[in-house]
């Protein structure tokens, strides 16, 4: 018999005041250069007076003696060993494991476990008592002896959610920077990613740009879990301020929009290489390498190895795939009636990309090559709006859809407060530095 006990958590609020971020120790004027090496810190609310009994409910078959934590031994799986083995040794009888995997339904997890993972044990006059195994971050396995054998119980327990968060400058790169801030590799990833349509973070960035970020920590009984997500942002460079916020629609569908509601996501993404130099820009008049003539350059040339994936830069559908000319082994997409890009001088067009398929922004459509009139291993890429060429590096990429009437109560309800927090903690961060350089606050951002 499995019986599912649902044992209700209460998340804390995020509370935006004035007031939440700590003041940094500000570095000692006499310091060559400013050294922000940013903040990391809970926000939470003030708990006092909570009354946590009646917070915490849970419904049972009967009384339980919950046991001293002494008593229970805790058993890290080791690779290949199976449920008979740990009780094997632990001295229990076979009769304990082979009853529990009676049990069918949950007690079925036990039969694949992994190396890593681990089982609580708590043992009576030699024979098991009760078994503890974590499901996932929110599910556990309880599984204990009654007056009938054994019977499994499911604890499901919802995730405390606290907001946290982190400011810094960069002095560097945006990787040590964000580091120093407190933020983990993948919370950093997730920022460039976020403001990756409007930064080029390969190109862009200068010593001097600032970011603030406030995330989700999630936390179990108590103990933190991980990093959750981004909740809003903030990252200002070469004096361009960029703010993001995340939103989740009635549809369920998550992204980042400004603060004004449209979405950070752009239709096109700035390149179509992740790795590169630019090797020649989008020129009328350039003078062509091969030919010995002036020819109109109409794309960008973007150096790197050969073999380096391409990508869509936006979602469309292939017009052309094939040798085209001077552009050697060519891609053509066309994004609805407005925009069209091109891709040449390919070592390998990508299998499945041929004329009429569809592809997805981020995609991989090729590699890097020589081929056609080319000097070296490089992607030529060309952007045109209604037919004219414009300038890949610079011209105005168009946004995806902005969050939807519908919804603009609700995303302004979600907004308000992270924005309010955000400026807070730029405030804060702004005067720490101008503190730090022996300056006057000059106000807020």
């Amino acid at each position: 018999m499995v019986i599912a006990v649902a044992v209700s958590l209460v998340a804390l609020a995020f509370i935006s005041r004035p007031g939440v971020a700590k003041k940094q120790d500000a570095p000692s004027a006499q310091t060559e250069s400013l050294d922000l090496r940013g903040h990391a810190e809970d926000a939470l609310p003030d708990a006092s007076g909570v009354d946590y009994d009646t917070m915490l409910q849970a419904t049972v078959t009967d009384d339980l003696e919950i046991p001293s934590p002494s008593d229970w031994s805790r058993i890290t799986i080791k690779p290949g060993q199976s449920l008979s083995a740990i009780f094997d040794g632990q001295g229990l009888p076979a009769t304990d494991w082979i009853e529990i995997l009676k049990l069918g339904s949950d007690a079925e997890r036990l039969k694949k476990l992994k190396a890593g993972e681990e089982l609580h044990l708590r043992v009576n006059a030699g024979h098991l008592a009760e078994l503890k195994y974590d499901i996932d971050e929110s599910h556990t396995l309880n599984i204990r002896r009654t007056g009938n054998g054994f019977e499994a119980i499911v604890l499901a327990a919802q995730i405390e959610h606290r907001p946290a968060f982190s400011y810094g400058e960069i002095n560097d790169s945006l990787f040590l920077s964000a580091q120093r801030a407190g933020l983990s590799g993948r919370l950093i990833m997730e920022m460039a990613s976020v403001f990756g349509y409007d930064v080029d973070f390969a190109l862009d960035i200068r010593r001097g740009d600032r970011f603030v970020v406030v995330y989700d920590r999630l936390y179990k009984d108590g103990k933190k879990l991980r990093d959750g997500d981004i909740l809003a942002a903030e990252f200002v460079n070469q004096d361009r301020e960029l703010r993001a916020v995340r939103f989740t629609d009635a549809d369920g569908n998550t992204a980042y929009y400004t603060p004004e509601g449209d979405s950070m996501r752009k239709a096109f993404i700035r390149t179509p290489l992740d790795v590169f130099r630019i090797s020649s820009h989008f020129n009328p008049g350039r003078f062509h390498p091969v030919l010995n003539r002036i020819r109109s350059h109409k794309g960008t040339d973007y150096a790197a190895s050969t073999g380096t994936p391409i990508k869509a830069t936006g979602e469309g559908r292939v017009v052309f795939a094939g040798v085209k000319g001077g552009y050697g082994n060519c891609v053509v997409l066309r994004h609805g009636s407005t925009y069209q890009t091109l891709y040449g001088h390919m070592s390998k067009i990508r299998s499945g990309i041929r004329t009429g398929a569809s592809v997805k922004q981020g995609q991989i459509i090729g590699y890097v090559g020589s081929t056609g009139l080319a000097t070296g291993p490089h992607l030529h890429y060309e952007f045109l709006v209604n037919g004219t060429h414009r300038n890949p590096v610079t011209v105005a990429l168009p946004r995806a859809n902005p969050v939807a009437r519908a919804d603009l109560p609700k995303f302004k309800n979600v907004s308000a407060p992270l924005m309010a927090q955000i400026e807070t903690l730029s405030s804060a961060q702004f005067a720490s530095a101008s503190e730090a350089l022996g300056a006057e606050p000059a106000g807020t951002h």
